[in-house]
């Protein structure tokens, strides 16, 4: 029973970062109908930014100054590459994202080299008992860090006044724009946020490891979550992100044992698995939205 809790904190730790991934797809999806493959990219720069940073101050303030960097990084994106294809095909802009992504990595790469950089790890291996059970303090690092970023994000769409006008560009452009919303600002304040909990997210995805040129990869695993909680849907981000960690960690634990006939590594695949069987039965996700054509 040891081992399942074990397995349920590490999926839970893991699928905390899938969350904020896509948190960061979906908000500039609600913002602007494009899905940002750029994401990647924006997570590695955060993760590689922080291994300058550590050396020279505190871990937590690098993590803080390595998003605010990652976030002007993806505002200046929004304005100079995106912003000018408002009114272009969602497509075209989509494919757009997906070279900044591959440019963003080169780049980064360059400051990474052939070696492996350490973030830094104020957690180390150490655990915590919970109710008898060892878990890294690692995990439970990830997950309060996510509870508490979208603990925010809420109320500041809940509460605040510009939170109130993203939403409401979120829900019609054209009519936020007649009632005075800015929604140029909405859609580079959308980017800048979305490259902000990127940065975060390959923060946390390092402390526990280190960084080299194929930690992008991990963010990948966001867009089944994403898909599986509903593109234009926050909480479902969230539940999307925690349930591919669980389905990912379980499936790794006991995969072995149960169902060997299914080859090595299929944990790696079981989150598109998870993907393509909620699809068939909700092709909108979980918490999607559905379409409603009229003719």
């Amino acid at each position: 029973m040891t081992e399942f809790w074990q397995s349920v904190a590490r999926g839970l730790g893991n699928g905390s970062i899938y969350a904020l991934l896509a948190l960061g797809f979906v908000i500039i999806y609600k913002s602007t109908r494009v899905v940002s493959f750029a994401q990647p990219a924006f997570m590695l720069a955060g993760a590689v930014l922080v291994t300058y940073l550590a050396a020279e101050v505190n871990f937590f303030l690098a993590l803080v100054l390595s998003a605010l960097a990652v976030a002007l990084l993806a505002l200046g994106v929004e304005r100079v590459t995106v912003r000018p294809m408002v009114g272009k095909p969602v497509f075209v802009v989509a494919i757009i994202t997906l070279g900044l992504d591959i440019v963003i990595r080169v780049i980064v790469n360059g400051f990474i080299g052939l070696d492996v950089r350490q973030v830094g790890d104020p957690w180390g291996l150490q655990t915590v008992n919970l109710l008898g059970v060892p878990v890294q303090q690692r995990y439970l690092a990830m997950l309060l860090t996510t509870a508490l970023m979208v603990a925010a994000l809420f109320a500041f769409f809940r509460y605040t006044r510009f939170g109130l006008a993203m939403r409401a560009a979120a829900f019609d452009q054209e009519t936020a724009l007649a009632q005075g919303v800015p929604v140029g600002a909405v859609f580079a304040t959308s980017w800048a946020m979305a490259g902000g909990l990127a940065a975060v997210a390959g923060v946390l995805v390092g402390s526990g490891a280190s960084v080299d040129q194929n930690l992008w990869i991990i963010a990948l695993k966001a867009l089944p979550a994403i898909i599986l909680g509903g593109l234009d849907s926050l909480g479902g981000a969230v539940a999307g992100g925690l349930a591919v960690g669980l389905v990912e960690s379980l499936v790794g634990t006991y995969q072995a044992d149960l169902a060997p006939w299914l080859g090595q590594n299929f944990a790696v695949v079981s989150p598109y698995v998870l993907m393509l069987l909620v699809l068939l039965m909700k092709p909108y996700g979980l918490f999607g939205t559905p379409e409603v054509e009229r003719v």
